[in-house]
């Protein structure tokens, strides 16, 4: 069974979330159950995938739940560390068009601030 690490910190006042393993269908669920929590409205959020060896359909999907929700409360998102083969994925599958992505966390900061 596969399964995820979601850690947390917050740097002027945008939530950093460092995801580490595999997000497939047996870990979403739980990476889902850490993260929705944060979502708030006007949140600011940097989701770190620099730690994810895979991500399944799965993974996309919980990508795209915590897109919508903070977008749609008038928050903002941001990736850094996409490793080549989920930044080809997220390409193809038209993923790459709704996320800020950024090299640094620094610059994903700047990206969300």
């Amino acid at each position: 069974m596969s399964s995820v690490q979601v850690n947390t910190r917050t740097i002027d006042g945008a939530s950093v979330i460092h995801l580490e393993g595999t997000i497939d269908g047996s870990s979403a669920p739980a990476a889902q159950a850490a993260i929705v929590p944060l979502l708030k409205p006007g949140c600011r959020l940097v989701l770190d995938l620099s730690g994810v060896e895979f991500m399944s359909s799965a993974g996309l999907r919980l990508m795209l739940l915590i897109f919508r929700q903070v977008s749609g409360a008038g928050g903002k998102v941001a990736m850094i560390g996409l490793s080549e083969e989920i930044r080809d994925t997220m390409s193809l599958t038209g993923f790459l068009d709704f996320f800020t992505t950024a090299d640094t966390e620094d610059a994903a900061l700047l990206a969300v601030a």
